[in-house]
């Protein structure tokens, strides 16, 4: 499997894992070897792994699942990182999101998330539109 192949597993695991509000399987996604950190929409920045996962934990408690899913997601290699961008949707909320892996051994973990109000959102064969809220 290539590195890119890697990373965007990676990335959907850790969308699967938000939708799921699957906080053991959030847990593992984020490095333990990297300084992490997390900007959620419309709130300051989170830094530090108890912290992030704090964070995580505040949003995905007392529910089942969330209505999200993500689209177009472009990697972008940094040698030993990457972005992952991509454009999200969780209920009528239309975001765009950066995700940035570092990597551990043969795998990709998370080091940073942050999402925040996009303009547009693609539709299911990738044609941009502004969202109807």
């Amino acid at each position: 499997m290539s590195d890119e192949a890697r990373i965007l597993f990676a990335n959907d695991a850790f969308y699967a894992a938000f939708a799921r509000a699957d906080m053991l399987a959030m847990n593992t996604l984020w490095s333990q070897e990297h300084p992490v950190s997390v900007i959620h929409p419309g709130a300051a920045i989170t830094r530090g792994r108890v912290d992030v996962l704090a964070s995580w934990a505040a949003i995905l408690e007392g529910v089942d699942s969330f209505d999200i899913e993500f689209r177009q997601p472009v990697v972008q290699m940094l040698d030993h990182s990457a972005l992952v961008l991509c454009y999200e949707s969780v209920g009528a909320h239309s975001l765009i999101a950066t995700n940035v892996f570092v990597r551990e051994g043969e795998t990709w973990k998370l080091v940073h998330h942050q999402s925040g109000p996009s303009p547009l959102l693609p539709d299911a064969e990738g044609k941009e539109h502004r969202p109807v809220h």
